[in-house]
């Protein structure tokens, strides 16, 4: 029977959104496993708004949802309306929007706050023991979302010693990884791979995701 397999997303394009190669090959991954991948996003302003080309920030605003759904082709659930009940496991890409826009994580660090509605998702998503991957720097809102709760998540981000401190600090275990390779929480059926945070191409990004994805179906 066909899973049904949230990818929660954060806009489009690694600089203020979701970073395009990571959500793409997830939902390639979810796909040819047999299982459906189910787009999700807050709606609400980005934090910024990036020109990708230069790397300069522009003076206009973007709704997360409406810019997700260019990667989701037009389909994508309101996370406002979504809950753990609408899927089997759920799975997070990275790009700086997931620490941007599903979180505050590169502006405010351990302090940061995470969008209400993905840190109920999150929750719920752990609570109910049904699998969560999180990609590149998203495992950083994972543990945010995480802290206080009692749950104690391994996570990865690869081998940047800084955030590895910034993660542990918010209270969870740290793991480092090879970008080809994904760490396998099966305790809290929580699974990471550090995709860009230090892949040097995509053909690694791919291996790290097509593992992590393969996990989460073995989970659920």
């Amino acid at each position: 029977m066909a899973k049904r397999i949230g990818v929660l997303l954060a806009g489009c394009g690694h600089r203020d959104g979701s970073e395009i190669h990571e959500a793409t090959l997830t939902l390639l991954a979810i796909e040819q496993c047999g299982h459906e991948p189910v787009c999700i996003a807050p709606d609400g302003p980005q934090r910024l708004v990036m020109n990708h080309l230069t790397g300069e920030v522009r003076s206009e605003q973007r709704d997360i949802r409406i810019e997700s759904a260019r990667i989701a082709r037009g389909k994508v659930r309101d996370a406002a309306k979504t809950t753990v009940a609408d899927i089997d496991a759920l799975i997070i890409p990275g790009g700086q929007g997931a620490a941007l826009n599903l979180s505050t994580f590169l502006a405010d660090g351990v302090n940061c706050e995470v969008e209400k509605d993905v840190k109920r998702l999150i929750l719920e998503v752990v609570r109910a023991k049904k699998p969560l991957g999180a990609i590149c720097i998203a495992p950083t809102t994972v543990a945010k979302a995480l802290e206080g709760s009692g749950i104690t998540a391994t996570l990865t981000v690869g081998h940047d010693n800084k955030v590895a401190g910034q993660i542990e600090q918010m209270g969870a275990r740290y793991e480092s990884c090879a970008p080809i390779n994904c760490v396998v929480d099966r305790e809290n059926k929580i699974i990471t791979t550090p995709a860009y945070m230090s892949a040097k191409n995509i053909a690694e990004v791919w291996q790290g995701i097509e593992k992590l994805v393969h996990a989460v179906v073995e989970m659920s």
